[in-house]
């Protein structure tokens, strides 16, 4: 791996963090650091310098100051257009440096959710919502404009020295999230009768014919779509991942019990085909112990370490699950993007680790952002949706990078329109 050498006056966990994921992971390089300047002048390879002033003919990055504080601070930022990146950026610094903003320092801002950790007003969830962001705020929401600031870069870059060779391809990727296992099926006697009144009160004639149907097994469970699912990956581009829920019975959690062996049976046959991780329930998500219980169960349905997560539509409660997972050893999340919002929450469509602005420190926890929920579709027409991810897809694809999308088990459901889900998932293959 061909090394980087990078001079700061004094290093940080942040500068370390972001230079780690920006020049060693994104771009390849071993990144190595350095504060005496002689070390620095007489490195032969390539080399770049992070201070406030230029050293001599080197690629020179103007400090903002960000990556060199500790803890949560008010921030004023200011966003302008890069027109050779053709997107928004921030943190402007002087003409001397080779780039007009601090590229580390903003993708930092992105990446660590700084945001989230200040001041803010909650949505229904308890949690920060889309409005609050900047990206919504300043109109690069749909953007992955880290990847965008790092492609011209790395142009910058040439004009110096080589490159290592990454190699990107773009691939779609869809999380399926499974809190109800089944519609009708399974679920005991006393809830089949109390959901049956509940929709002859509601006048739901249909709903309560096509539990009967099933009941009596003259039709398929609507939600039973995990052959065709996986049938579907199988013979497309796209790569599946599913999450099953194994929360107790409560207001927010509705669907058969854990304890049920052909709810087993299902997660152990499915484990043959796709990767499987943990969809926590709404309690899980803000109490630990609760948590730590739904991992166990997990694990010994499946006989296997949990490595993997998604918080799907109960709202992410940043950064307190995070730090959950964190103890509970989990490796990699899928939870970040915007339930009811298409966009990059991060500012990025790649994977990164999570930092943790409470310690100041990077964590072992990689998080895996996701661009579309199908939350959204509930506010919004399925054509311009549609129109929206095939635009953004482009731009995916130029970048080479990773298109995740998350859905439900209901929304493949028999009873909906879920050929036009299929179709749409084929043209972002």
């Amino acid at each position: 791996m061909k090394e980087l050498l990078v001079y700061v006056p004094k290093n940080s966990s942040r500068i370390s963090y972001i230079f780690n994921h920006i020049c060693g992971r994104m771009m390849g390089f071993e990144v190595q650091f350095t504060s005496k300047i002689e070390t620095f002048i007489s490195f032969k390879g390539p080399k770049i310098s992070y201070c406030k002033k230029k050293l001599g003919n080197e690629i020179f990055i103007q400090q903002y100051g960000l990556l060199e504080e500790h803890g949560i601070n008010d921030v004023s930022i200011m966003v302008d257009y890069w027109e050779e990146a053709e997107c928004p950026c921030f943190f402007r610094v002087s003409n001397n440096s080779d780039l007009s903003f601090d590229i580390f320092s903003a993708s930092f801002y992105l990446l660590s959710r700084y945001e989230e950790y200040q001041p803010h007003v909650k949505n229904e969830y308890g949690c920060f919502g889309y409005e609050e962001s900047l990206a919504f705020q300043k109109n690069f929401l749909t953007l992955p404009v880290i990847e965008m600031w790092v492609e011209c870069f790395k142009n910058l870059l040439q004009q110096k020295f080589e490159l290592p060779e990454t190699e990107k391809n773009y691939q779609a990727k869809v999380n399926i999230s499974v809190e109800q296992a089944y519609a009708f099926r399974h679920r005991g006697f006393v809830r089949l009768l109390g959901a049956s009144f509940q929709d002859l009160f509601k006048f739901d004639f249909l709903n309560i014919y096509q539990r009967l149907k099933t009941m009596f097994r003259l039709a398929p469970d609507p939600y039973d779509v995990y052959d065709d699912l996986v049938k579907f990956g199988q013979n497309s581009n796209i790569i599946l991942d599913f999450y099953f829920q194994l929360s107790d019975y409560t207001r927010y959690s509705k669907s058969i019990s854990y304890n049920k062996r052909v709810y087993h049976k299902l997660i152990k046959s499915m484990g043959d085909y796709v990767k499987l991780g943990l969809r926590p329930g709404y309690e899980a998500i803000n109490n630990f112990l609760i948590f730590k219980k739904e991992k166990k169960r997990w694990q010994n349905i499946v006989n296997q370490n949990l490595y993997a997560t998604l918080i799907n539509s109960d709202g992410l409660n940043f950064p307190l699950v995070f730090e959950h997972m964190n103890k509970l050893e989990i490796t990699d999340d899928y939870s970040m993007g915007y339930p009811n919002q298409i966009g990059f929450r991060a500012g990025t469509a790649s994977a990164f680790q999570y930092y943790d602005l409470n310690l100041e420190q990077s964590t072992r926890l990689v998080i895996h952002p996701y661009l579309f929920n199908s939350d959204t579709l509930q506010s919004g027409s399925f054509n311009a949706i549609e129109a929206e991810l095939l635009r953004i897809s482009a731009i995916l694809r130029k970048l080479g990078l990773i298109n995740r999308l998350t859905f439900t088990n209901a929304d493949f459901s028999l009873y909906e329109d879920h050929e036009k889900i299929y179709t749409l998932l084929k043209k972002l293959s």
